[in-house]
């Protein structure tokens, strides 16, 4: 690359961006101009770049960027040797037209390559390809960062010549593009490049900022323009403001949120964080249904006290830094508390009705038109729900009241208004109606885990009725053929399989996942359900419990080994690989897993043995030891089995490696005779199927 390089900087300033999308849009535009340029050879290995992103301007900054890249050497594969040269070493016809397509001719035949070797050698002609200038390359970079932008939803607009139209995330006023402090003459979006952008919409100096050349720009957006350009600096600002001011009232901590943390670095430019208040008796409400309202609609950061409960206190991120901010705090109180009165309001007209009376009422609710309503889907919930806390020795009426009383929360108003606290509110009515605690519980969370690393239910009864609900998803909708494709899964089934499979195994909860399969496909009429969908739901569940299990930081092959036998007790799965990373520690695993993949290789290709090896038909010393070895093992294998030590049962067939490799060794196991072949085969058979009862160990072989 041309070694006379300078920084560059490229601006676009628009109107306010989606604030959900904006650290992603500055990432991406970013990243996408750095990648180009570099594919033009306008950057270079030293090059760094800086995304710059606010609610009105995306920018990108690059280092050492070249006016123009290097020559670049280019090789072009003309014709075979055959079919360009004469029997003389003279241009054929053939070869004379691609060198006049190419505006050459016969004369640079010296300067032809020749590579290859026989009827693949063939004649290459060398030469360098002027490398891009930044004009050139930058606007196809700028062009190709646009197009590939994340935008959530495009809108139109015309440009001030009233006829052209421009597609674009919000309309574009300026555009900048300095290199050093020269402005490169490109173009997007209607606008033609220059060095003019503008600062905060209220708190800039000047009306323009005109930069003075690419490195500057951060320092005169923040101190003409009162704008913190970067996201991530914006980002750390807040959350020390926001840890500053708690600090200041004492005792308190604003609630972590990330995602609010995102969205509100997205919509201010100069960020200022101060305190407001509202009335004590609101805090008579659920502190979920406050924290949320502040939260979503207000984009406020709640303080909670030492004991994680929520004050009347919160904290606001302004966009202005008024020398007297008390009108700024008054009318952020103003507008949060008549948030606060309807949530207050919702909460008590919630309380004059029990859920019990609710649950009627979900008649009206599809659920799914070929599934039924929702009270039909309680109904469903609330038997296999009991059915599933009669297996756990867990109280079964209560396990069906909760799934009864489950999806009733679902027509409050509180809900109605903010359905993230569905669960939530039920178990507050639950409370209020008196119903038992473990019923207020199981009504919560029989939607958790919710997502991935979300807690699990505390207890078996709720753990009754949060399997219950994701069993029913999971039978109901794959039974009507509504499967997951590609990116596709509308019902979350993936993610419902998830939280079956921890519950299972993280709570080590001791049953059969087919079963439990059974029983929900039993509580839907059997016209409505396919017939494989036990079968096919439990395959589905045992591809995600692989990724589970490689998340844990299992090899594929000891995933392989166990997963592969379709197992039904999943909270046994993590035993049986514990034990299968035991075994392949031993020296004798490697010549075992060969041995066993072997066997298994033997008795796909002939037909299946009949009865038991007979030992009066065993007639080397080498299988005879064998024998002997397997009905020694077997007992005790089967003994370390049922005490549900895998890993002894492994350790101990170590003991069967001399053994199996004197049988391979000296015996020919498909003999003439036809019942000698099938005694050696039976024999065969149960190595096998007492080596395989772990897993199978012929997974491991490489």
């Amino acid at each position: 690359m041309n070694m006379d390089t300078k920084n560059l900087l490229v601006e676009l300033f628009v109107e306010e961006l989606p604030p959900k999308a904006l650290r992603k849009l500055g990432e991406a535009f970013s990243a996408n101009l750095f990648e180009s340029l570099k594919a033009h050879g306008l950057a270079g290995e030293n090059s760094v770049v800086t995304p710059y992103a606010s609610p009105r301007r995306l920018a990108a900054h690059v280092t050492h960027v070249a006016a123009q890249a290097a020559d670049k050497p280019v090789s072009h594969k003309l014709m075979p040797v055959s079919i360009g040269l004469d029997a003389n070493g003279e241009a054929t016809q053939a070869l004379q037209k691609r060198l006049a397509a190419m505006g050459l001719d016969a004369s640079i035949l010296p300067r032809l390559k020749r590579e290859g070797e026989g009827k693949a050698e063939a004649l290459f002609f060398d030469t360098e390809v002027r490398g891009a200038t930044l004009v050139n390359g930058l606007q196809l970079a700028l062009e190709d960062a646009l197009a590939k932008l994340p935008i959530p939803k495009v809108m139109s607009y015309q440009l001030a010549d009233g006829w052209s139209t421009v597609n674009f995330v919000r309309p574009a006023h300026a555009l900048i593009a300095l290199h050093g402090a020269d402005v490169i003459p490109v173009s997007a979006l209607g606008l033609a490049a220059g060095r003019e952008t503008r600062g905060h919409r209220f708190e800039a100096a000047t009306a323009s900022i005109s930069l003075r050349d690419a490195d500057s720009y951060a320092m005169q957006m923040a101190s003409e323009g009162a704008v913190i350009a970067s996201f991530e600096e914006r980002r750390a600002d807040i959350a020390r403001q926001l840890q500053e001011a708690a600090a200041k009232i004492g005792g308190v901590t604003p609630i972590e949120d990330d995602a609010l943390l995102d969205e509100v670095t997205a919509l201010v430019e100069r960020p200022n964080v101060l305190v407001g208040q509202f009335e004590e008796g609101f805090l008579d409400v659920p502190q979920e249904c406050l924290i949320l309202t502040m939260k979503a609609n207000q984009k406020y950061f709640p303080l909670l006290d030492n004991t994680g409960k929520l004050t009347n206190r919160f904290l606001i991120v302004s966009n202005i830094r008024p020398a007297d901010p008390s009108a700024v705090i008054g009318g952020n109180e103003r507008v949060v508390r008549p948030r606060l009165a309807d949530a207050k309001f919702f909460f008590d007209q919630d309380r004059k009705k029990s859920l019990e009376s609710r649950v009627a009422k979900l008649a009206n609710v599809v659920y799914h038109n070929k599934l039924g309503s929702q009270m039909e889907r309680a109904q469903r919930l609330a038997k296999l729900a009991g059915e599933i806390a009669r297996h756990l020795g867990a109280d079964a009426a209560q396990a069906e009241r909760g799934g009864y009383l489950a999806k009733a929360d679902l027509i409050t108003d509180m809900v109605g208004e903010f359905p993230e606290l569905q669960g939530i509110m039920g178990r507050y009515y639950a409370a209020h109606d008196g119903e038992p605690e473990a019923v207020a519980r199981a009504v919560e969370q029989h939607y958790w885990p919710r997502f991935a690393g979300d807690a699990l239910p505390q207890d078996n009864i709720a753990a009754a009725a949060a399997l219950a609900d994701k069993l029913d998803t999971l039978v109901g909708i794959y039974g009507i053929g509504l499967v997951p494709t590609g990116d596709k899964d509308p019902f979350g089934l993936r993610r419902h399989a998830l939280g079956v499979l921890r519950m299972l195994i993280e709570a080590q909860l001791p049953l059969d996942l087919v079963s439990l399969l059974n029983l929900a496909k039993g509580q839907f009429p059997a016209e409505i359900i396919a017939d494989s969908v036990v079968q096919d739901v439990h395959g589905f569940m045992l591809e995600r419990l692989k990724n589970y299990l490689r998340d844990k930081g299992f090899d594929p092959d000891e995933i392989e080994a166990v997963v592969s036998q379709n197992p039904t007790r999943i909270d046994l799965v993590t035993p049986r690989l514990d034990a299968v990373r035991e075994f392949r520690k031993l020296p004798e695993a490697a010549a075992l897993a060969a041995a066993n993949k072997r066997i298994q290789n033997i008795l796909k290709k002939t037909a299946p043995p009949s009865g038991d090896a007979d030992p009066a038909l065993l007639q080397e010393t080498a299988e005879r030891d064998l024998f002997e070895v397997v009905s020694r093992l077997a007992p005790q294998v089967t003994s370390l089995l049922q005490n549900e030590d895998y890993t002894g049962a492994l350790t101990r067939l170590a003991g069967a490696r001399q053994a199996v490799d004197s049988f391979f060794d000296g015996v020919m196991v498909m003999a003439d005779e036809p019942l000698i072949r099938n005694n050696r085969l039976a024999l065969l058979k149960s190595l096998g199927d007492l080596m395989n009862q772990v897993a199978d160990i012929s997974k491991l072989a490489a």
